[in-house]
Formats: C-alpha cells, sequence, structure tokens
C-alpha cells in the first residue's frame, strides 16, 4: 500500500424433497474438501510463499527489476501450476517492460465475473512482507482452493486472479499503477467486472488495546480498539458489494469483519483511496479493499522491518477460507445483482 502525507415455499399440505443426482453429490462433495482443508495446510502454503517473495527473492521494487521479474515468474508458475489460465498484460515503464499476471478459473462466458487483485512490488529498500506479500501469498491460495472447489462451473461465475506489477512510489498515482492498466484495459474492452476485490496488507495484526487507529474522523465512531479484524472498504457504488462480502464473512467466526463505505469514490477520506481499488472506483466498477489496515495498525510499514516474522499466518488463512467462502459458498448470491 502507497501511503501519501438460498425462498422455499409449501403449496397446500404437500412437499416433495428433491433428491439431489450422484453427480451432484459427488461435486458437492469436492467443494466441501476444498473448502475445509486444514488450516494448517493453508497457513504453510502462505508462509513458503512469504518466504519465497521476500527471503529468497527480496526486494521486487522497479527500482531491482530482475528481482522483480524473479517474482511475477514465480507468480505465473503459482497459478499455471494450479491449473488456472494464465497470461501477462505487459505494459511499458519508461526503459523497462513490466507485466500484470492474470490468470481465471470458472467458465469462459460466465453470467458473473469478480476481479481478485495485489500488487507484487515492494518499496525500493524494503522486502515488503505485509506490503504486500501478505497478499499475494492470500491471492495464490484463494486462486488455489477456489480452482480446486470448481464453483465457477457450477455457478457460472468465473474469477480474474489480477498480480499487479506497480503499486508503490515512483509508479503510485500516474498511469503506471498495474491496477490502472487493468482497469484501463478493461473499460477499453468493455470487460464485464462485477465486483473488483483488492487485496492490501492483509497480515499483521495486534491485540492490545489502542494499538489499532483509525483515519479522521473515523477515530471517533466505535471501531475496535485492538487489530485483529479485516477490513472491507468500499464506495457508495459498491454498497450492495460491500454488504455481500460483509454476509460471508461473518459465517467465519474466526474472522472478525470491520466495513467502511465511503462518499464521493473516498475522496473526503483520501487515505481510504491509497491501493488498487481506487482506479477500479474511477472507472466506475464496483470494488472493495480487503486490509488490515496497513499504517494504522503496523508500525513496520514501509520499513525494512516488514518481514515475514511480523505476520500472522493463521490470521491469513482465516482471509483465505472467508474469500473463498464468498466466492465459492456464496456464488448463488451473484445471481442477484448487488
Amino acid at each position: 500500500m502507497t501511503r501519501v502525507p438460498a425462498l422455499m415455499v409449501l403449496m397446500g399440505a404437500v412437499f416433495i424433497p428433491s433428491v439431489p443426482s450422484t453427480a451432484m453429490q459427488e461435486e458437492t462433495a469436492m467443494e466441501e474438501r476444498a473448502l475445509r482443508e486444514d488450516m494448517g495446510v493453508v497457513e504453510e502454503a502462505l508462509r513458503r510463499h512469504v518466504h519465497v517473495l521476500t527471503v529468497d527473492i527480496g526486494e521486487r521494487s522497479v527500482a531491482d527489476l530482475a528481482r522483480h521479474r524473479r517474482a511475477a515468474l514465480y507468480i505465473a508458475q503459482t497459478l499455471e501450476a494450479a491449473g488456472l489460465r494464465v497470461r501477462e498484460e505487459p505494459y511499458g515503464f519508461h526503459n523497462a517492460t513490466v507485466a500484470n499476471i492474470l490468470a481465471e478459473t470458472g467458465p469462459e462466458n460466465p453470467s458473473r465475473r469478480f476481479l481478485v487483485g495485489a500488487h507484487y512490488d515492494s518499496l525500493a529498500g524494503t522486502v515488503g512482507a505485509d506490503d504486500n506479500a501478505s497478499a499475494v501469498a492470500v491471492l495464490l491460495e484463494t486462486a488455489r482452493l477456489l480452482h480446486t472447489a470448481d464453483c465457477g462451473r457450477r455457478f457460472g461465475v468465473t474469477v480474474q486472479f489480477a498480480a499487479f506489477a506497480l503499486e508503490e512510489p515512483p509508479a503510485y498515482g500516474t498511469r503506471h499503477m498495474g491496477s490502472r492498466v487493468r482497469a484501463r484495459n478493461a473499460k477499453r474492452a468493455g470487460e464485464r467486472i462485477d465486483g473488483m476485490i483488492c487485496l492490501e496488507m492483509v497480515g499483521y495484526t495486534c491485540r492490545e488495546p489502542g494499538c489499532q487507529s483509525y483515519p479522521f474522523p473515523l477515530g471517533f465512531m466505535n471501531y475496535p480498539a485492538t487489530g485483529d479484524f479485516i477490513g472491507i472498504v468500499g464506495n457508495r457504488a459498491s454498497r450492495r458489494l460491500v454488504k455481500a462480502m460483509e454476509r460471508a464473512f461473518k459465517k467465519n467466526p474466526a474472522l472478525p469483519v470491520v466495513t467502511l463505505t465511503v462518499p464521493l469514490n473516498g475522496w473526503p477520506i483520501p487515505s481510504v483511496r491509497l491501493s488498487d481499488h481506487a482506479p477500479f472506483w474511477d472507472a466506475g466498477y464496483p470494488a472493495v479493499m480487503v486490509t488490515d489496515s496497513a499504517f494504522y495498525r503496523n508500525p513496520y510499514y514501509h520499513t525494512p522491518d516488514d518481514v515475514l516474522e511480523t505476520l500472522d499466518f493463521p490470521f491469513m488463512a482465516q482471509v483465505v477460507k472467508s474469500l473463498v467462502g464468498f466466492l465459492c459458498q456464496e456464488s448463488p448470491v451473484a445471481s442477484r445483482p448487488f
């Protein structure tokens, strides 16, 4: 993250329940296995992804394009190994070429389309464990579990996972931001995006009262004083998406969720615009940011101390579980307009 300053109606007295086919039973069992995977397995996978990104690779800024490209390759290979359809979305940045990594699961002609995105670059001089390797790791595990569950084919929902090349300075706020490129290309091509979910710093928790702060004027409202929740932030045009995600996330009691809907595309509270959802707001797409609240919680934000050892991997695993719950279990909800 970049900082700047299912209606049942009974007719009469007779009700004949439907009997699911063997194929449907098999599909449901496959889905449940995927969604109930041992959280320990998920945690270990998350830790492995973050280790590769922050230790094996390290800094992933445009100041070190070789490492930046290694991160892109790792993401693409991981998504391909999970069985998703993967492609690059290259674009120029000064004298270099960078690329968003795009991967899809679900039918090619769906009834609904979602986009889940996270930037994979880090600020120069940092390895960016929370910002934003945590989100990339959650994106990779969510993609793997969702594709294994095969919910898209069952419910006619396609999810595109987008790892954005650039978000941090000096690209922040310019046409070179990976999310701005993706939103601009989607708009020009007339792509359908029924909801964009931006993952921005999702790995840090704090549990001492007072460790969680908020931008003005939210600090005067009844928000938690501890940082053990995940936040979902949307603009007014995205409020139905926010509510749908809130309902789904609340089915997971292991992960508290706090939501916020802001007016005027977030401009009255500038800090809520500081990530990859904002270009989608500006392009007219429903979009939310899923976040641990960044520098309002994490004291290591944008410092060399933002390292793997500071992350809460059980918390991150619950974020994966809630995301898959929304994208898979809540897919029938998507047949209704947000």
